[in-house]
């Protein structure tokens, strides 16, 4: 087994947010914008770098401290188009998780939970309830196919089937939870008002 040794953190949040019906990466949640959350979770990944694709004017924040926060702009939401533009930003990496930006409540120890398990492994995910869910962790051997993607399919297509992806059970049910609509996001927000009070 080869130790993943150098790895960065990839955040997908150049979609155009249709169902939302707006921007919704910068809707505010607990105080800023949703893309935020998605950001911190990838910062407390085991990484060096951390790149966030996103369109152009989407405000993607000033982070101070390690690990550095790169921002790809692009035109297109394309989800295959987001994954192959920012593989080809990481040169010498061994392995990327990636983040969803609309994935705000991620837990920040998921990542490191998968880069242990990975093992031999092609790549790693989380799974609560039988679902998969996010982040992924992908090692370089499936660049060369991610390259060959199109339109709005993402690395799943490439890891169904696969004997050697590595699932880790996690209990919290946040590794599955996107905001899609306005109303996911106020009742994500309501959840929260309720356990504070």
């Amino acid at each position: 087994m080869t130790p993943l040794r150098q790895m960065a953190a990839l955040v997908l949040a150049a979609g155009a947010s249709r169902r939302f019906g707006g921007d919704k990466l910068s809707a505010m949640l607990e105080g800023e914008p949703l893309l935020f959350h998605a950001i911190r979770a990838a910062r407390a990944a085991p990484v060096s770098r951390v790149i966030a694709v996103a369109r152009p004017g989407l405000d993607c924040g000033t982070w101070d401290g390690g690990p550095s926060v790169e921002v790809l702009r692009l035109n297109s939401d394309a989800l295959s188009v987001s994954l192959r533009a920012e593989i080809a930003a990481l040169a010498g990496v061994d392995g990327v998780f990636v983040f969803l930006g609309d994935m705000p409540k991620v837990p920040h120890e998921e990542a490191t939970r998968l880069g242990s398990a990975i093992g031999d492994g092609i790549a790693a995910l989380p799974r609560h309830g039988g679902k998969p869910g996010h982040p992924v962790l992908l090692t370089s051997r499936l660049f060369a196919d991610i390259a060959t993607l199109t339109g709005d399919e993402g690395a799943g297509r490439l890891l169904r089937g696969r004997t050697d992806v590595v699932f880790v059970e996690s209990d919290d049910p946040a590794v599955l939870l996107d905001i899609d609509r306005p109303e996911d996001l106020s009742a994500l927000t309501g959840s929260a008002t309720s356990s504070r009070t």
